[in-house]
C-alpha cells in the first residue's frame, strides 16, 4: 500500500529558465488554496485574481469506473464527470496572446515567461479574445467602452512568480497546493511526473501544442 507521501511528492521539481506550469487535474480538489497564496504573495484585491478553478461538468459523475480519472476517461472517449482544472497563464510556447497584440506589450522572454509591459498596453483586449485559457484579466475595465474605445484598462495575468523563481523558489500556488496538483518543471519532468501518478492531461492536442510546441508536446 502506497504511502501519501508517495503518492503527494512535491510538485515543483525545477525551476528558472524553461520551467513550465501545468496542471494535474486529477489531483485537483477545488480547495482554493492556491488562489488564496497568489493573493497573498502578491497582494492583489479581493476582486482580482491571477488563478482560479474551473469546474467542468458540475455535479456530473464520470463514466463508470472512470469518475476519479477524468484524462483517462477523454482518452477513452467516456465523460469525465465534474473536473476541477487549475485555470492560469502557462506561458505558453506558441502564445497566442502574444501573437495578437498590436502593440507588443506582450512578450514572449528568452527564459520562457510571457510577460506585460504595462506602459505598452491599450487595453484593447484582444489577448483575453485569443488566449483558450482566460488568463488575460483586466481589473480596471469598463467592458462596454473597452468594446468600442479599447479602455479597457491594463491586462494583468499570473507571472510564474518569476521573481521567486530567480530566487530559487517555486510559484506560490504550486508550493502551497496540498495535493501537489499544479506541477513546475521542464515538459519531461512535468509528463514522467503525470506518469508516474497514472494521470494524463486534460487538454487536447490543439491546447497542448499550444502551450508547449509541436515537439514538447510530444512527449506527454
Amino acid at each position: 500500500m502506497s504511502s501519501n507521501k508517495e503518492i503527494m511528492r512535491q510538485g515543483v521539481m525545477s525551476t528558472g529558465e524553461d520551467a513550465r506550469i501545468f496542471p494535474d487535474v486529477e489531483a485537483c480538489i477545488d480547495c482554493g488554496g492556491c488562489v488564496v497564496a497568489c493573493k497573498r504573495t502578491w497582494d492583489s484585491p479581493a476582486d482580482e485574481q491571477r488563478i482560479s478553478i474551473s469546474t467542468m461538468m458540475e455535479g456530473q459523475e464520470g463514466a463508470d469506473g472512470l469518475n476519479a480519472h477524468s484524462a483517462r476517461a477523454l482518452e477513452q472517449g467516456q465523460s469525465p464527470g465534474e473536473t476541477a482544472v487549475p485555470m492560469q497563464c502557462y506561458h505558453c510556447e506558441n502564445a497566442p496572446c502574444v501573437s495578437v497584440c498590436p502593440t507588443d506589450s506582450l512578450v514572449k522572454q528568452e527564459d520562457g515567461f510571457v510577460q506585460v509591459r504595462d506602459d505598452l498596453c491599450v487595453g484593447c483586449q484582444y489577448c483575453l479574445s485569443a488566449c483558450p485559457f482566460g488568463a488575460p484579466q483586466f481589473p480596471e475595465s469598463d467592458e462596454g467602452a473597452a468594446q468600442l474605445f479599447g479602455s479597457g484598462g491594463t491586462m494583468d495575468k499570473c507571472t510564474m512568480c518569476e521573481e521567486r523563481q530567480d530566487v530559487g523558489k517555486g510559484p506560490a500556488c504550486a508550493e502551497e497546493c496540498a495535493t501537489d496538483a499544479i506541477l513546475v518543471g521542464d515538459a519531461d519532468e512535468i509528463s514522467s511526473e503525470l506518469e508516474r501518478r497514472g494521470s494524463g492531461t486534460f487538454f487536447n492536442d490543439v491546447a497542448m501544442e499550444i502551450i508547449f510546441g509541436e515537439e514538447e508536446a510530444q512527449v506527454f
